[in-house]
């Protein structure tokens, strides 16, 4: 799924750099044989490398991991009733991330039915098969299946495509008004009346259909979709958690994430249950979440949030290792890097030491982070720097 062809071995060697590796930040050199880091630390240079770049002025981080990113749907209609060819909202995606530091990204593609908001059950296949057979892409793209089990025909959809090559995570997902992200139903007809796509008497229509699905309706779909990505070794999510209790159902159903916890509470169960938790970027950058629902501080500074994704603002994955936490940065980069990899099994990434696969970023912190360079399995694929 990366534009990686059959190569000359080559050596590159980073160096005068401030490496974050997962204890710490060390200053010296990275260097890269073929698709592997071969060594790291103070006394690493480039007397005898193929290929020098010098470091100075800039952190040189693992490559970003993004476990729930939806910015594709934009690409592909960036305006309503707007749609653009999806090879071209692929190419631009794949730019648009690697801009922010993103080596492996996790489309989070919604399995749903809202023509209104670009979302249809047709369009997330087009968009697995899509993803699954590009061949010029320069990060390592995947597809998180998002499924909203308020619909069966997304249930039916998701469980279809769940077994699919492309498919690394499934998350079920229930946005029902007066519960989960849109628990405040007023704030919830806000969002629509103001919509460019939406209309208020819609939004009535979307409040009584969905509140009419029983809970049992619902625990049963969220049950067959578990049950098969498990059969197919997919690693599975739940979205905006509320409920403790319902956290406890849900790991004991095999789930091993929770994303988007909405209260402290739900966070810390999650975390007692032994589930990685996942919360946005946006939310720690901007401060607090657009839905008045848990910041991402908060979490942080309960010692509750695993994982920072992209949701809807690539760039704030960047920017977030940077936002003071009282905590060292190598921690703070972990969230972004190390911890999104092995919540999905991607022991080999995310990670700079000896042996890891070669994703890395060069980064410039001021005034705002900026990537000036990234490696994507040991090639030179984006540089964006003064000559």
């Amino acid at each position: 799924m990366t534009a990686q062809q059959q190569r000359a071995t080559e050596t590159y060697c980073i160096e005068n750099g401030r490496i974050v590796t997962p204890q710490t930040v060390i200053d010296g050199g990275v260097r890269l044989t073929d698709s592997v880091i071969t060594a790291v630390g103070p006394e690493v240079a480039g007397t005898d490398a193929e290929t020098v770049v010098d470091a100075a002025g800039h952190h040189v981080l693992p490559g970003l991991i993004d476990l729930h990113g939806d910015g594709i749907e934009g690409h592909l209609q960036p305006r309503n009733n707007t749609r653009i060819d999806t090879a071209m909202a692929l190419g631009t995606a794949d730019r648009e991330n690697l801009a922010a530091g993103i080596t492996t990204k996790y489309h989070a593609i919604a399995f749903e039915n809202d023509p209104d908001e670009g979302r249809t059950t047709e369009l997330a296949g087009e968009l697995t098969a899509a993803i699954e057979n590009a061949s010029s892409l320069l990060a390592d793209h995947r597809i998180h299946v998002r499924c909203e089990v308020t619909q069966e025909e997304a249930v039916e959809a998701a469980i279809r495509d769940v077994g699919r090559e492309a498919v690394d995570m499934v998350s079920v997902m229930s946005h029902i008004p007066g519960k989960g992200q849109f628990e405040d139903v007023a704030a919830f007809k806000s969002y629509y009346k103001t919509s460019d796509r939406h209309t208020l008497a819609e939004a009535e229509e979307f409040i009584e259909k969905r509140t009419a699905i029983s809970m049992e309706t619902i625990r049963t779909r969220i049950d067959r979709v578990i049950e098969q990505a498990q059969q197919d070794g997919i690693v599975t999510a739940s979205h905006d958690d509320e409920d403790p209790n319902e956290v406890e159902r849900l790991a004991s159903a095999g789930v091993d994430i929770s994303e988007y916890p909405i209260t402290l509470e739900t966070a810390k169960r999650a975390t007692e249950l032994g589930l990685t938790t996942v919360m946005g970027a946006p939310n720690l950058v901007r401060g607090g979440s657009q839905w008045g629902n848990l910041e991402s501080a908060t979490a942080i500074e309960a010692g509750v949030l695993d994982v920072l994704c992209a949701d809807y603002h690539p760039q704030s994955m960047l920017a977030a290792p940077f936002v003071d936490t009282d905590e060292p940065l190598a921690a703070r980069v972990a969230r972004v890097t190390k911890n999104p990899a092995d919540a999905v099994g991607l022991t080999d990434r995310g990670r700079i030491e000896t042996g890891a696969r070669a994703d890395l970023i060069l980064v410039e912190p001021e005034p705002t982070p900026t990537v000036s360079r990234a490696f994507v399995d040991g090639e030179p694929v984006y540089r964006a720097e003064a000559q």
